[in-house]
């Protein structure tokens, strides 16, 4: 099973049980159905966003852990700032 095929499946998976605890196929207290389920989706998106800050923010953090990616990246700045400096532009 390729990688698409399993993240679609874990997605209809999640949406039908949603959709059940939605449509009350799934019994649950009348608090939890009015006022929980409803906002599950934002719930977690929201969550999803913070996750994928979280994750972004970690790996600026921590870029220094990778000596070849900071090498070539640097070796790009330069490369870059030569070619601006050859069109005129100053880059200081």
């Amino acid at each position: 099973m390729t990688r698409a095929q399993q993240t679609i499946s874990v997605g209809l998976l999640v949406t039908s049980l949603y959709l059940a605890l939605y449509l009350q196929l799934i019994p649950l207290p009348p608090l939890v159905q009015t006022e929980i389920v409803p906002v599950l989706p934002f719930w977690a998106l929201v969550s999803f966003g913070a996750y994928l800050l979280f994750r972004l923010g970690w790996n600026v953090m921590t870029f220094h852990d990778v000596p070849e990616a900071h090498k070539e990246l640097t070796e790009e700045i330069e490369l870059a700032k030569v070619d601006l400096r050859r069109l005129g532009v100053d880059v200081d």
